[in-house]
């Protein structure tokens, strides 16, 4: 009887940032006429490649804020990040795309998120924290979007 290699594994071999963009159109009159709390709008985008590596793929995390003045309704400001992670994966095929798309972005969030506070708040508004992402609820979601579409062009 032979033994399966059970050693599955993870590893993150680099982080990096993939493009980074900030616009404050109105600076420094809009940081003036704020009167109350901005109106926030945050969305988040994955995508996950294979590399020329079988084992070796890439992540890209993508973070989008956006803040308008409510009375005014102007952008205060616009923020995206591109962060990636290439990664090493030594698991069973099937579990290959949850963790590109949940555990990885699970991993690297925190960098991003950090990235993101700090350049907002080094071009002069007050501190952002992005609260946690539920990941697997956005993989989940998009499959079930993937699923619902196959159906219609079946249809």
């Amino acid at each position: 009887m032979t033994e399966k290699n059970q050693n599955n594994s993870i590893q993150i071999n680099m982080q990096y940032i993939k493009d980074m963009s900030f616009e404050a159109p109105e600076m420094p009159i809009s940081l003036l006429q704020i009167k109350s709390a901005p109106a926030i709008n945050i969305n988040v985008d994955l995508n996950a490649q294979k590399t020329n590596n079988e084992k070796c793929f890439t992540v890209d995390l993508t973070i989008r804020v956006q803040a308008q003045n409510k009375e005014t309704n102007k952008t205060l400001f616009l923020c995206e990040l591109t962060y990636g992670a290439l990664a090493t994966l030594d698991i069973p095929a099937d579990k290959i795309e949850p963790v590109l798309m949940v555990e990885i972005p699970h991993m690297i969030f925190p960098y991003a998120r950090q990235i993101v506070g700090n350049m907002i708040q080094q071009a002069g508004f007050p501190a952002l924290q992005i609260n946690p992402i539920d990941f697997l609820g956005l993989y989940q979601q998009k499959k079930a979007q993937a699923q619902a579409e196959n159906k219609k062009e079946e249809a």
